[in-house]
């Protein structure tokens, strides 16, 4: 009997991702930021969950997709790392799906740039690939300011 795991999903830019579940603290809808000057515009800002701040990383200019249009406001997938919580910022979030393992592959010869570095592979679903996102890359986002 194979192996399987459970996925918090959302959408980028009409991609679909996921994170394991237990990496995910909570998923909330938008909240106002603050600013940071002088930072990488990946990370849109400071937010303030119930007295903790939290770090926002704009999912779309991390992985280089386009901007949101205008008035489309994201969700926040909050997420648990060494260094405390992070929030990913989405278009749209989607549920909660356990897939066995056996349906896992690599990821495509066919992603390039920063997208090939933070994928770990994906899930042949019936309908579509399920992204399956390395947290701890995409929050590393000095990483990124290095290239």
């Amino acid at each position: 009997m194979s192996e399987s795991k459970q996925f918090c999903t959302f959408f980028v830019n009409g991609l679909f991702f996921g994170v394991e579940v237990l990496k995910v603290q909570e998923v909330i809808r938008f909240q106002d930021m603050t600013r940071v000057p002088l930072t990488s515009p990946t990370i849109q800002g400071l937010i303030n969950l119930r007295g903790q701040i939290v770090t926002a990383i704009d999912l779309r200019h991390r992985l280089e997709l386009p901007p949101r249009a205008n008035g489309e406001l994201p969700m926040n997938v909050v997420v648990r790392s060494d260094d405390g919580a992070v929030s990913l910022l989405v278009d749209e979030i989607g549920d909660v799906v356990e897939i066995n393992d056996d349906v896992f592959e690599s990821a495509p010869e066919t992603l390039h740039g920063v997208a090939r570095d933070l994928i770990l592979g994906v899930y042949k679903l019936k309908d579509r690939l399920l992204l399956i996102l390395d947290t701890e890359r995409t929050i590393n986002v000095s990483a990124a300011l290095t290239i």
